[in-house]
C-alpha cells in the first residue's frame, strides 16, 4: 500500500474539497503538532546558499546530546524527518518478522512490509511508540526486546519518562521528531539515537547533507533553549486539561492521549467529525474504531470556534 493511501492526520485540502472553504478557513486539529511553534528567528544567506558544513552538524548533534541526555556510548544522527528514518530502518536488520503492538502509528508496519517483512507478535525485533499514538500509553524497559525501535516522537512532553538511557544498548534505536513538540513539522527534522553500529549504517543510507542549512540552524537553536521547552511543557499540560473539560462538557469521555493530542470516546466518531467539519474544524478518526476521535490542541484563537461547533 502506498503512503498516499495510508490513514494519517492532516489532509486538510481533501477536507476543504468535501466540506467547503479554503485552507485559511480551517483549524486543523487532526495532528498532534504544537500550535504555538518555536520561533524560527532570522537566517543568514549561507543557510540557503551553502552546502551545510561539518560545524553545523556538530553543533546540532551536541545540542541533541545535551537536550535528550544521550548516553556517551550512543550514536546520534540527524535526518530530514523521523519518517525518512522509519523508511530505512528495516534495512538495518536481517530478520524477516517484527512485532509492532497495535493500534499505533502505521508507518512502522508499512515500512517493514515494504521491505518484505511480516508483522508477528512473537518476533525478536520489536517497535514501540512511546508514548503511543493514539492512546498515549507509556512503555517500560521490561517491554523492550534484544532489538527494539523506540519511537519517542511525542516523548518531549514527558522527558522523565524517556527510555533514552537505553539508547546505547546493542540493537536499540530511539527516534525523535522535531515536528511535534516544537511545532515545526514543515522543517522536516528528526533524529535516530542508539546502537552506534546501527546509527553508522543509517548514516550511510541517508548520505551527506541530509539536513538543510535552515533546519540545522533552527534545530540547534531550539534544542539549546531549555527554558522554552520547560515553559512549553507547562502550557501544553494546561491546554490539554482545558480541552478535556470542553469535550467532557459535550458528552465525550477521555480514552487517552498526551499533552499534544487527546483521544476521546464518543457515541459516533464519524458524526462528531462531520459536526466539527461543518464548522471547518478538522479532527482525526480511525478505521479500526467507530468511537475514537483524536484532537490536537487548538491555537489561541480557536477555542471559541471549537466550543461553538460543539454547541
Amino acid at each position: 500500500m502506498s503512503s498516499a493511501l495510508r490513514d494519517h492526520g492532516g489532509g486538510l485540502d481533501a477536507a476543504a474539497r468535501r466540506y467547503g472553504g479554503s485552507r485559511s478557513d480551517w483549524i486543523d486539529l487532526s495532528t498532534g503538532i504544537n500550535p504555538a511553534p518555536y520561533p524560527v528567528g532570522t537566517f543568514q544567506a549561507e543557510d540557503w546558499t551553502a552546502l551545510p558544513d561539518a560545524g553545523a552538524f556538530r553543533r546540532l548533534e551536541a545540542a541533541a546530546r545535551s537536550f535528550w541526555r544521550v548516553p556517551a556510548d550512543a550514536g546520534v544522527l540527524a535526518a530530514p524527518g523521523a519518517s525518512a528514518l522509519i523508511a530505512r530502518i528495516p534495512a538495518l536488520f536481517s530478520q524477516s518478522s517484527v512485532d509492532i503492538p497495535a493500534p499505533t502509528y502505521n508507518e512502522h508496519a508499512a515500512a517493514f512490509r515494504a521491505h518484505g517483512w511480516s508483522v508477528d507478535d512473537s518476533a525478536d525485533l520489536r517497535v514501540i511508540v512511546h508514548p503511543n499514538n493514539p492512546d498515549g500509553r507509556f512503555w517500560d524497559a521490561s517491554d523492550l526486546r534484544t532489538a527494539t525501535i523506540i519511537d519517542e516522537s511525542f516523548c518531549d512532553i514527558a522527558p522523565a519518562r524517556s527510555l533514552i538511557d537505553l539508547a546505547g544498548r546493542p540493537g536499540t534505536i530511539v527516534l525523535k521528531s522535531f515536528g511535534k513538540f516544537w511545532g515545526l513539522a514543515g522543517l522536516r527534522l528528526g533524529f535516530a539515537i542508539g546502537d552506534p553500529t546501527l546509527i553508522a549504517k543509517l548514516r550511510d543510507f541517508i548520505g551527506p547533507w541530509a539536513v538543510s542549512g535552515p533546519a540545522l540552524r533552527i534545530g540547534a537553536t531550539a534544542l539549546e533553549d531549555h527554558a522554552w521547552a520547560s515553559a512549553t511543557r507547562e502550557r501544553l499540560t494546561r491546554d490539554a486539561a482545558r480541552l478535556d473539560r470542553v469535550m467532557l462538557a459535550h458528552g465525550a469521555d477521555i480514552a487517552g492521549g498526551t499533552p499534544l493530542f487527546r483521544l476521546y470516546d464518543t457515541a459516533s466518531a464519524q458524526q462528531m467529525q462531520d459536526k466539527l467539519a461543518r464548522a471547518h474544524i478538522w479532527s482525526r478518526i480511525f478505521p479500526y474504531s467507530e468511537r475514537w476521535l483524536r484532537l490536537g490542541l487548538p491555537p489561541a484563537d480557536g477555542w471559541d470556534r471549537l466550543k461553538d461547533a460543539l454547541a
